[in-house]
């Protein structure tokens, strides 16, 4: 497998031959479906709450006499069959989280980048180091590259001040993951994937479990 190796100013400078073992493995969808489904689902905050009965304010005195007014017999007016009573069954807080492990992960982060390389999706970049923490510096390096205006993950390294906050404003066209952070999600989120030449080794130590 060899990707595009393009300089800072958008010029192809070579091919690099990527390691088989991560860029080459079998595209295994099912497993990147479910991966994406939990991931989704640990992003999703179980916070919606209706209060019961005994939750809602009000209702402790009784509406009316038991007997006598022809009306049915009611202990409080905050009962569910009632307006502005409490909620039978309502959604409670929970936790939707669904736990993986770490080698389903790490399996999943490589299929996720053998697709995007098969596809031709995925390419390193020379040196993204920045000189000033300017939005305009980093996007100039951006623009250059052969992405088409689709949204991209950059890879990195070392998440520095200066690029950290360069990068702050574009993050919903080009986001920027340290290769010890990046996950199976972030690729599948993003349609191209660029890799900082500095960052791959490290991703491969990370990928092939080689902590040397």
């Amino acid at each position: 497998m060899k990707v595009p190796l393009y300089t800072r100013e958008g010029k192809k400078k070579q091919e690099v031959v990527l390691n088989p073992d991560i860029f080459e493995v079998r595209v295994n969808r099912r497993l990147l479906e479910l991966v994406r489904n939990a991931y989704g689902a640990n992003l999703r905050k179980g916070t919606a709450k209706t209060k019961t009965r005994g939750e809602v304010r009000g209702g402790g005195k009784k509406p009316w006499k038991q007997k006598g007014t022809g009306n049915a017999r009611h202990g409080s007016n905050r009962s569910p069959i009632w307006v502005g009573g409490g909620v039978v069954f309502g959604p409670r807080p929970r936790d939707y989280s669904v736990s993986l492990s770490k080698t389903v992960r790490t399996k999943a982060l490589q299929v996720a980048f053998a697709l995007r390389a098969r596809e031709k999706n995925l390419m390193l970049l020379e040196n993204i180091k920045l000189e000033t923490p300017k939005t305009k510096e980093f996007a100039g390096i951006v623009k250059v590259l052969p992405i088409q205006a689709k949204k991209a993950v950059l890879i990195v390294s070392d998440l520095d001040t200066n690029l950290k906050r360069a990068s702050r404003n574009l993050q919903k066209w080009v986001e920027v993951k340290k290769a010890a952070d990046v996950s199976a999600y972030d690729i599948l989120q993003r349609s191209k994937v660029i890799i900082d030449e500095a960052a791959l080794g490290p991703l491969e130590k990370r990928l092939t479990g080689d902590r040397k």
